[in-house]
């Protein structure tokens, strides 16, 4: 069985695993697990609207202005969205991000841009 680290931010020793992330309670930092090349090879290829290679904890830029379902408001062009996850895709939306104002949300993979 693998160890928990302690939290780098907070030095917590109660942090947990869901899914690729370590989260630790006391301080609500989250971090990318670190997966060995096996698992890596397994997982599908996500690009942007751009061509580039996508991976958790990337920060992106919405690229089109997005209506939310069951509300009147737009996603604008240009929010940049921090710590993304990719997920397996449900009705073409690969990518798990908490969006500022919109709280945590799916998105499309076409609809953003990579952040350098």
């Amino acid at each position: 069985m693998e160890k928990i680290p302690h939290c780098p931010k907070c030095s917590s020793e109660f942090v947990y695993e869901n899914g690729n992330l370590f989260i630790c309670p006391e301080c609500a930092h989250e971090w990318v697990k670190q997966v060995n090349s096996e698992e890596v090879k397994n997982e599908p290829v996500v690009k942007d609207a751009h061509g580039n290679i996508l991976k958790d904890g990337d920060s992106v830029t919405i690229i089109k202005d997005i209506k939310v379902k069951g509300s009147t408001s737009v996603i604008k062009v240009g929010l940049k969205v921090k710590d993304i996850r990719l997920v397996e895709p449900v009705n073409g939306h690969n990518i798990d991000a908490k969006v500022k104002g919109f709280g945590s949300m799916m998105l499309k993979s076409e609809v953003v841009k990579k952040c350098s």
